[in-house]
């Protein structure tokens, strides 16, 4: 294969570079027993005191400890819609020494001992899906054709907490009709101890947290994909001061368009003109191909 496309395939996106057809996969041990809670939080609760100082703890937590966000609408009771901050965690142990470790590192969100749920690895996977693990594990085989529904994704990275006000400010924003799904995935751990050419994935050490604005719809037709794509790209554009940039960078299996640029792509171009010249393995993001007599021109990519 050679050691360029082996770098290139693992994390430039492999479908630009050809079909891989086998794989050796290391594993890592996992315990008997993990935990997993789900902790809800509403604006009368304090949900944007707490997503504020997630920002700092997060990307600082024991490496055995994951703690992400979802913030979205739900119904109360009685059918009323507010917008809540879930608290979604995976804990590489079990119930007492999670507590034990949140109440050092994040005792402002009041875990309790019945928040937690302990369960296999594999069966937090189907947690992690569907929120909840009573339905069996076969249906992680589950491969049929799924109901018709579109979607729009875009991400960004941030490098330095966002400020509580434009939590507060935002937060309406979820009430609106054709409001989507925010998710805050926590970066730092173990992604610190890669640099950024390691791989083509670039996004490691100085990243606090990826955001994904995600919106989904099943009507076809004009109208609604505009009112859905107005409401994600309105959210991307009031972030923008607040993520990276020179370039803007996001998580490219978000199939987003607006891709930034980096240090590793033309490296990728170039491994991409020397195994796939013609751009026979190509989708709209794909890496393209930088042949030798382009290269002395100088190349750029957005």
């Amino acid at each position: 294969m050679g050691e360029d496309l082996f770098w290139a395939i693992r994390g430039g996106g492999a479908a630009s570079f050809g079909i891989v057809v086998s794989w050796k996969i290391k594993l890592v041990p996992v315990p008997p027993k993990v935990t997993v809670f789900t902790i809800s939080r509403n604006l009368a609760q304090g949900a944007v005191d707490l997503v504020t100082k997630w920002q700092s703890i997060a990307p600082k937590l024991h490496e055995n400890l994951f703690i992400r966000i979802v913030i979205t609408k739900e119904a109360k009771e009685g059918g009323e819609m507010e917008v809540v901050a879930s608290f979604n965690s995976l804990f590489l142990g079990q119930c007492e020494e999670l507590l034990q470790l949140m109440e050092k590192s994040f005792f402002e969100l009041r875990m309790k001992r019945e928040d937690c749920k302990e369960m296999s690895w594999i069966q937090s996977v189907l947690y992690f899906a569907f929120y909840t693990n009573r339905i069996p594990l076969e249906d992680l085989l589950d491969r049929g054709t799924k109901p018709e529904r579109f979607f729009k994704a875009k991400s960004d990275f941030v490098q330095e907490p966002v400020p509580s006000f434009l939590w507060g400010r935002m937060w309406g924003r979820f009430l609106e009709d054709e409001a989507g799904v925010l998710i805050m995935d926590p970066y730092g751990g173990t992604m610190n101890n890669f640099s950024d050419s390691a791989t083509p994935f670039p996004h490691r050490q100085g990243n606090l947290y990826n955001l994904q604005y995600f919106v989904e719809w099943r009507e076809n037709g004009t109208v609604p994909y505009n009112k859905h794509m107005k409401w994600v790209r309105k959210m991307y554009k009031e972030m923008s001061p607040y993520v990276s940039h020179n370039p803007r960078a996001a998580y490219m299996n978000y199939r987003d368009l607006d891709l930034g640029k980096n240090d590793n792509f033309e490296r990728l171009a170039f491994i991409k003109g020397r195994v796939d010249p013609g751009d026979f393995f190509r989708n709209e993001q794909s890496i393209p191909p930088l042949l030798p007599q382009e290269s002395s021109a100088g190349f750029s990519a957005t």
